[in-house]
């Protein structure tokens, strides 16, 4: 069976040699995120840390930091999950009518899906404030302490109870600021959360919005908060069936239910009509999410258990931690989509890219099978289904190629997939793009908060060209701008230095159009089907890596897109020679993310000979 607490993990870990366990005191400013980051890079184990400067509970991370630890902590349910999901189950159904399922193979599924009620709990035992709670803060301008792993509960306003319940992970500010010390707290939510829709009703009832923040408890509980479910699919039905025990939940009259085995929860409301400044916070697409107004949380108590532990996180550019939870979440969810949509063969959200910014697909091409060449017409529409899947529709770059051109094509094998798409795709048609609309919340490349742009790149049909692999002879650089500095990232994609971003007095700068105006179709460098204008192309092409997170986060689709002899024909943009996108930084993007040396020293000093770093990092 699952583990019941946190700490029944811990020591699991810590027994089978997959934790490491740090006496020597580590400050929850800046180090002990620098320490997680440093440790999951090198692949190491979870870290538990019995010594946190300032505080008097111990911390834990890294507990998912690699996916083989992963299917070790879930090594008792994930076989019926994948079983679950082959037969197209619904986890809420299982919690409604659980004797319907005792048939498939899955009897523990339908005795452990359904929450249990109890009138007490663990983490009930104590009382406590926010300032007693270990102070986070992982980047060096984090604008506060930060919950990184919480597991926010709410219910729907107007269907109250287990059933209409929500479980969200949303980063929660409990210091700094404009709150007030312990008594209010930021929360963060994004685009296409559960909360919102609570939220929203709350609202339109003129109500406050009840909610509880849980930390810790068993790992299928903080699992189960960041699984992007279906909406009306229950959270704790999920993590029932993850961590083969039924959720207890402590259900008092007029109160919102607690979850009896966390480590600690945070009970409070949104209040209402109530906006306050969050941030600036160090986010997982490699730079801070500035400062904005979110909801405000109004703090009533706080409650741990006995020994409790305090886990966290750090975000930053991938891959970092929540990396392992996008390749589980790919696991168990990936076989769905072609189910949820009938012609998509494969979905992949790329992680190095920040994961909204690129997504691949893999589609079919029916609607006319006897054609020859085969063209683009199935995959548009199956791109304009997939941009209406919940979190698949913050996609910003959505690149989709006929599955029938290549069966054996490995979309996770993110090299291959772009080769395929070059030697296909055709630049006078291919491209569609979707403006004014919603990108991902910490995605700072468009023209403000949530505001963005989208593009397709669709390919089907025989290759047309053969890639690159050297730079032509041939190609010469434009001899004014400030270009130069060509380098080849991957067959058919180059990388060119340009000129600092200065903007004219409407934001713009026209020095990637100058680029593209330099050539026409005929030139060798068109031999290159994708160009890159970048900041310093030594440092794009020295990875994969390094190419997807600088192309993909620096860049808005409608904004930076240009292409050598382009046009536009019946509102639709294409061009005759490359494309080029401008991945520059850009003076309205956000700052990168870059560790504090005095921290980096610190902690390189842990990893000396008899420290308890040494030979982990």
């Amino acid at each position: 069976m699952g583990y019941r607490t946190l700490r029944e993990c811990v020591e699991d870990l810590e027994k089978t040699g997959q934790l490491l366990r740090i006496e020597q005191p580590v400050d929850p400013n800046l180090e002990a995120a620098e320490i997680q980051r440093r440790v999951f890079a090198a692949g190491g184990p979870a870290l538990y840390f019995a010594s946190i400067r300032g505080c008097r509970f111990p911390m834990v991370s890294n507990l998912f930091g690699t996916i083989e630890r992963v299917r070790y902590l879930f090594r008792d349910s994930l076989e019926m999950l994948a079983r679950l999901v082959s037969l197209s189950v619904d986890p809420t159904d299982l919690v409604r009518r659980p004797r319907l399922y005792l048939n498939l193979k899955t009897p523990a599924a339908a005795l452990v899906a359904r929450p249990k009620k109890v009138r007490r709990g663990p983490v009930l035992a104590v009382e406590t404030t926010l300032d007693q709670l270990p102070q986070l803060r992982s980047w060096p301008d984090d604008g506060g302490a930060y919950i990184t792993l919480p597991q926010v509960y709410t219910e729907d306003p107007d269907a109250p109870g287990l059933a209409h319940s929500n479980l969200g992970m949303y980063r929660i500010q409990i210091s700094g600021g404009r709150y007030e010390p312990n008594e209010q707290a930021g929360i963060h939510y994004q685009l296409h959360r559960g909360i919102g829709a609570h939220h929203a009703a709350a609202i339109r009832r003129g109500e406050r919005l009840p909610l509880n923040v849980f930390i810790g408890g068993p790992p299928a509980m903080t699992v189960a908060a960041v699984m992007p479910l279906p909406e009306g699919v229950s959270e704790l039905a999920f993590a029932g069936l993850l961590g083969r025990r039924r959720v207890p939940m402590v259900c008092l009259p007029h109160q919102l239910p607690i979850h009896a085995e966390a480590d600690f929860c945070i009970t409070g409301h949104i209040e209402p009509n109530k906006l306050l400044p969050e941030g600036p916070f160090g986010d997982h697409l490699g730079y801070y999410s500035m400062v904005h107004d979110f909801p405000v949380m109004r703090v009533e108590r706080v409650f741990h258990r006995h020994r409790p532990i305090w886990p966290f996180t750090v975000v930053g550019r991938p891959p970092q931690e929540d990396s392992v939870f996008n390749q589980l979440i790919h696991e168990m969810v990936g076989p769905i989509i072609p189910k949820t949509i009938p012609g998509v063969r494969a979905v992949h959200a790329v992680d190095a890219a920040g994961v909204h910014p690129l997504l691949l697909a893999i589609g079919s091409e029916r609607y006319v099978p006897y054609e020859e060449p085969r063209r683009v017409r199935e995959s548009l529409t199956l791109a304009n289904a997939l941009l209406g899947q919940g979190q698949l529709s913050l996609a910003k770059y959505l690149l989709i190629v006929a599955g029938e051109d290549n069966p054996e094509l490995d979309i996770r094998h993110v090299p291959d997939f772009l080769r395929h798409l070059l030697e296909r795709v055709d630049w006078r048609r291919d491209l569609h793009f979707q403006t004014y609309t919603t990108i991902d919340t910490l995605d700072y490349s468009g023209e403000g908060l949530n505001q963005g742009s989208k593009v397709v790149i669709a390919a089907a049909g025989p290759v047309r060209r053969n890639l690159p692999v050297a730079i032509d002879s041939r190609i010469k650089m434009p001899s004014e701008g400030g270009f130069g500095n060509p380098r080849v990232v991957l067959p058919g994609i180059l990388a060119v230095e340009g000129p600092r971003f200065k903007p004219d007095e409407a934001g713009r700068d026209p020095a990637v159009q100058k680029f593209c105006l330099a050539f026409n179709r005929t030139d060798a460098i068109n031999g290159f089907p994708l160009i890159v204008v970048v900041d310093n192309s030594d440092f794009v092409a020295r990875s994969l890596n390094n190419f997807l997170w600088t192309t993909f986060t620096r860049s808005d689709p409608a904004a930076d897109v240009y292409g050598i002899d382009s046009f536009v024909q019946n509102k639709h943009w294409g061009c005759l020679g490359s494309v080029v996108i401008d991945a520059r930084a850009k003076i309205h993007h956000a700052p990168p993310l870059v560790e504090d040396p005095e921290v980096t020293g610190r902690v390189n000093e842990l990893a000396a000979k008899g420290k308890p770093l040494h030979g982990v990092i």
